[in-house]
C-alpha cells in the first residue's frame, strides 16, 4: 500500500512540475458511445489528451499523451500512451527541423495522415526538415512508422512534401519511399471558381509495394449555395489492385468504420459515385452523403453506403456530435454504425 501511494505521489509531483514549467498547454476530452448494430451496443470510450510545450529563442520541445478508458458489459479497461515527443529548432530563420515522434498530416491523407478518429494518433519516429516561403512550402522527412505499415522496413522510409497556393488555386505533392522499391506518390489540386461558389478538387495517388502497382483517383466539386449550405459530387476510382496504405486516414474496407470513422479505401476496379449536402443553422450542423460503389469486372456487385452527421456547439468549448452510417458491403444486408461523441476543450 505504501509503495502504491509513493508511486502515485511521484507521478502527481511529476505532472505538477510539468504544468509549472510548461510555457503552453492544451487538453481535449472526448467521450464516444458506440451504438452500432441494432443500437443495442452501448460501449463507451473515453479519451483524454494532454499536450505541453516549452520553448525559447528558436527552439521548442513538445510532448503529448493520451489516456483511454473503455466501459463495456464485460468490464472496463484503461491505458495511457505517449503520443508525440519531439524537439524543434530554427535554422537561421530560413528553415526548421523537428526530431522525435510526430503525428503528420499531408495532402488529402491518402498517403500520410494522423487519423484523429482512432484511439491514438498515428505517429512516426524520425526527423522533418521544413522550409516555408513565398515560393513554396517544403517538408523532407526521414522516419519509421509505429507498427507494421505498407512502406515500413528495418531501415525506415523517407518522404518529400511540396505545397503551394496562390489566389484561387492550391496544389500539394507527396512522395514517399522505403526499401525493396516500395514507393508512393500523391498529387492533390484544388481550384475555386465562380467567385468562390464552386470548389473543384482532383486527387491522384499511385504506389508500388511488393511488386504490385496501385493507383487511386478522385475528381469532385462542391457548390456553395450560400453561406450555410453546400452540395457536392465526387467520383473515385481504383486501379487493377486493391488500394490500402497503412499510416493514412483511410482503413481497409468496412473495417475502416471502427478504425478511421469512414468507409475506407476501394478494392481493385471499383468506382464510387458520391453525393452529399451540408447545412449550418446557428449552433447546429447537418451533413448527409450517399455512396454507390460498382465494379465493371463484377456485373452483379453494388455497394451502397449512407452517412449522416449532426453536430451541436453546446458552448465555446464543448461540442456534441452524432455520426450514423449504413453499409451493405455489396450484400443484401445493411450493417449499421452509430457513434455519439462529446468533446470538451478547456
Amino acid at each position: 500500500m505504501k509503495k502504491n501511494l509513493r508511486n502515485i505521489l511521484t507521478l502527481a509531483l511529476g505532472f505538477v512540475t510539468i504544468f509549472a514549467t510548461a510555457q503552453s498547454w492544451d487538453a481535449d476530452s472526448r467521450t464516444r458511445v458506440n451504438m452500432s448494430g441494432e443500437n443495442d451496443q452501448f460501449q463507451s470510450d473515453q479519451r483524454t489528451s494532454l499536450g505541453v510545450s516549452w520553448g525559447g529563442n528558436g527552439w521548442g520541445i513538445n510532448v503529448s499523451g493520451t489516456h483511454n478508458y473503455s466501459l463495456t458489459e464485460d468490464g472496463s479497461t484503461g491505458a495511457m500512451d505517449w503520443n508525440e515527443a519531439y524537439a524543434t529548432t530554427d535554422l537561421m530563420g530560413y528553415a526548421s527541423v523537428a526530431v522525435g515522434r510526430q503525428a503528420l498530416e499531408y495532402g488529402g491523407g491518402q498517403l500520410i495522415g494522423a487519423n484523429d478518429w482512432g484511439t491514438n494518433p498515428q505517429t512516426r519516429d524520425g526527423g522533418v526538415f521544413s522550409i516555408a516561403n513565398d515560393m513554396m512550402d517544403l517538408d523532407f522527412g526521414l522516419y519509421k512508422n509505429q507498427g507494421d505499415t505498407t512502406l515500413e522496413d528495418e531501415t525506415g522510409s523517407y518522404f518529400v512534401n511540396v505545397s503551394k497556393s496562390d489566389g484561387d488555386w492550391s496544389v500539394n505533392l507527396t512522395y514517399m519511399a522505403g526499401d525493396d522499391d516500395n514507393t508512393a506518390m500523391g498529387v492533390d489540386f484544388g481550384y475555386a471558381t465562380m467567385g468562390g461558389d464552386l470548389d473543384l478538387a482532383v486527387s491522384y495517388n499511385t504506389a508500388t509495394t511488393g511488386g504490385v502497382d496501385m493507383d487511386y483517383t478522385s475528381i469532385g466539386g462542391t457548390y456553395n449555395v450560400n453561406d450555410d449550405m453546400s452540395v457536392s459530387a465526387t467520383r473515385t476510382t481504383c486501379g487493377d489492385a486493391d488500394w490500402y496504405m497503412d499510416g493514412s486516414n483511410y482503413g481497409d474496407g468496412a473495417g475502416s468504420w471502427a478504425s478511421h470513422g469512414n468507409m475506407g479505401s476501394l478494392d481493385a476496379n471499383e468506382e464510387d459515385m458520391a453525393f452529399g449536402v451540408s447545412y449550418a443553422m446557428g449552433d447546429f450542423t447537418l451533413g448527409l452523403a450517399m455512396h454507390k460503389v460498382t465494379n465493371p469486372e463484377k456485373e452483379d456487385y453494388e455497394r451502397n453506403v449512407t452517412e449522416a452527421n449532426l453536430g451541436y456547439a453546446m458552448s465555446g468549448n464543448a461540442n456534441f456530435g452524432i455520426k450514423y452510417a449504413t453499409d451493405d458491403s455489396g450484400t443484401d444486408t445493411d450493417t449499421k454504425y452509430m457513434w455519439l461523441t462529446l468533446s470538451v476543450t478547456p
